[in-house]
């Protein structure tokens, strides 16, 4: 019995991320089947149902197939620029410091507010097509550089205008508890009473996926958070949270009571925070741009999630002071020589843990039946070089939903 499929990629490596294989589930002389958009087969040729007729087949020449990577934390859409910033933290100023005199977030919310839709799309596009030009086919792209609706509203539009126009799936994030407004002079409780305020009219407009917020002593405390955390989850969305960044002000332990889908950052993550992450099923999204950036010395407590079995995703945390790195290749290679990640555990974090710390983890992030034909193509020897070079540009084909882009 003829099975008609609409594409067949043969003569391929596949590193499918399925659980049920090992290590980073590599088939040697695989193939991948998809129709209208999905996969419908992804495993050995030999294994492959008798009957599949495709209308087109492509052969890979033995090249690696991937799923398409994702980025699962970027701050991609902005205006502006703080390269000064660096300058005076290559001088000592701290990011506190930067922060309490007018600069880093508070500066790009200068920037951004005095930009029009279409200037931010104008901005962030050069960002996501080098994103995609590392593989990348689903990306989380927040706000959080408006802090009033009105420029939040732009930044949530621009990102789903950004999803359309480059042909990748996005994952929209509110953040509105990203820093303190200068309107607010200095309340922040009356910043998050507005924060409140935004949350179901945004939301009504369909332009959430997700909410964040950053736990920080120089943002939002944890009663705070949890005020914007209770109000969307009554509006059914789940959360996720920058937390434990510069200090422990238990913010793996907040994002766990609500269930959070990841908790990002986490180099001062202590045991019960840990724990608490672990019997939650959030993800930790490791960061390591920042990282590098902020010239930090404390590493994420990497052994002790592995230990306790938590998931890690790695991501650029793409934004314009702390990270402006937009390569997913650059990161994991950042992640393995920084963190002591290994290259299986960064396969997976940009790829099916990514997927999870976005709750797409039924759609993307693994070559499997029925999950979306997002692809990536790599002229590579091994899995290893992904994480292994530095600028390189290994991409030979990008699949989104079954087309070549």
């Amino acid at each position: 019995m003829a099975i008609a499929v609409d594409m067949l990629w043969t003569d391929a490596r596949l590193v499918t991320l399925a659980a049920e294989r090992p290590g980073v589930g590599v088939v040697d002389d695989g193939v991948v089947a998809a129709k209208d958009g999905r996969i419908v087969f992804a495993g050995a040729r030999v294994d492959l149902p008798s009957g599949v007729s495709p209308v087109r087949v492509v052969g890979c020449d033995g090249r690696w197939i991937t799923p398409g990577l994702i980025d699962c934390h970027t701050h991609l859409v902005h205006a502006g620029s703080r390269a000064a910033e660096f300058e005076s933290r290559l001088a000592g100023a701290t990011y506190a410091e930067i922060a309490h005199g007018g600069g880093g977030i508070a500066a790009t919310v200068r920037a951004t507010r005095a930009a029009s839709v279409d200037d931010l799309v104008s901005a962030s596009r050069p960002r996501l097509d080098r994103l995609i030009a590392d593989g990348v086919t689903t990306v989380e792209i927040k706000s959080g550089y408006g802090l009033e609706i009105a420029s939040e509203r732009r930044m949530l539009t621009a990102a789903r205008r950004l999803g359309a126009v480059c042909d990748v799936g996005v994952t929209t994030t509110f953040l509105g508890a990203h820093a303190l407004p200068p309107e607010a002079e200095g309340d922040r409780d009356a910043h998050i009473d507005a924060v409140l305020a935004m949350l179901p009219v945004l939301a009504g407009e369909g332009l959430i996926d997700a909410v964040d917020a950053f736990c920080e002593g120089i943002a939002f405390s944890p009663e705070q958070v949890a005020r914007v955390f209770a109000t969307a989850r009554a509006l059914g969305l789940p959360v996720k949270l920058h937390a434990d960044q510069l200090s422990n002000l238990g913010g793996a332990a907040l994002a766990a009571d609500f269930a959070a889908l990841s908790a990002d950052h986490l180099e001062w993550t202590d045991e019960a925070g840990v724990v608490a992450m672990a019997k939650a099923g959030t993800v930790a999204v490791l960061l390591p741009g920042a990282f590098h950036m902020l010239r930090e010395t404390r590493v994420p407590p990497i052994e002790r999630f592995r230990v306790h079995g938590v998931a890690m995703a790695v991501s650029t945390d793409c934004n314009p002071g702390t990270s402006p790195m937009t390569s997913l290749l650059l990161a994991m290679n950042f992640a393995a020589m920084r963190f002591g990640l290994t290259v299986e555990e960064c396969l997976a974090g940009v790829t099916r843990h990514a997927a999870r710390a976005l709750g797409r983890d039924v759609e993307v992030g693994t070559l499997e039946a029925g999950k979306a034909c997002d692809l990536a193509i790599w002229s590579i020897e091994a899995p290893a070089e992904l994480v292994e070079g530095l600028g390189a540009l290994p991409l030979h084909a990008r699949i989104r939903n079954g087309r070549c882009t």
